[in-house]
This record gives C-alpha cells, structure tokens and sequence, in this order.
C-alpha cells in the first residue's frame, strides 16, 4: 500500500524557519501532485501549497512570499521551505499526494494523506 510520511515539524519562534518533508512509498505507478494542507484549532483543513508533475506550483495568499514547494522526483519527495513564521503558521501539516497505481495497462487514481506533522510557532 501507499504510504506518506512527514517529518520536520517542531516548535520554532516567531521569524524562525522550519523545513517539513514527505516520503512517498509503496506501489507508485505515477505521482501526478504533491503538497500541503494544514489546519489549525477551530478551524478547517486548507491548501498551503502544492507543486505538480511538470513543475508548477501554487500557495495560499496567507504563506505566499514566504514558503517554498520543491521536489525530489527521484526519492518521490516532496519539500516544504517556510520562512517568517508567524504564530498565525501554527496548525498541524498534512502531506498530500494525487498519485496513481497499477500499471501503464491499468492505471488506479488515488488521493493519499499523511498521518500530520506538529508545527507550533511561539513569540
């Protein structure tokens, strides 16, 4: 089965940095988006940012400016740069994957979750 899992996450200061990451594994046949979504207290889960298969990417108004998507096809990777934390950041980030299994013949679509990642930005 698929599996995403993250790391990277923690306790920073208020303009501090974090670098979050999320492996993908398992039968992968084709990763056709990677990205993040987070959600903090009280509040529903939203789009951070994403990056698809050819390169582009796309971010929330509230982190743009300040967080980097970037990927690493080889090791089905995908990277979350954030600088300038803001206590507004706190929430706990989830690794999202659009991937397929199967097979060039039989092709499965899916959409895949990690299990989150604690971030907490402090004063």
């Amino acid at each position: 089965q698929v599996q995403l899992v993250e790391s990277g996450g923690g306790s920073v200061q208020a303009g501090g940095s974090l670098r979050l990451s999320c492996v993908a594994s398992g039968s992968i046949f084709r990763i056709n988006a990677m990205g993040w979504y987070r959600q903090a207290p009280g509040k529903q889960r939203e789009l951070v940012g994403a990056i698809r298969s050819g390169g582009s990417t796309n971010y929330a108004d509230s982190v743009k400016g300040r967080c980097t998507i970037s990927r690493d096809n080889a090791k089905n990777t995908v990277y979350l740069q954030m600088n300038s934390l803001k206590l507004e950041d706190t929430a706990v980030y989830y690794c999202y994957a659009d991937l397929d299994t199967g097979s060039y013949a039989y092709t499965i679509p899916g959409d895949y979750w990690g299990q989150g990642t604690q971030v907490t930005v402090s004063s």
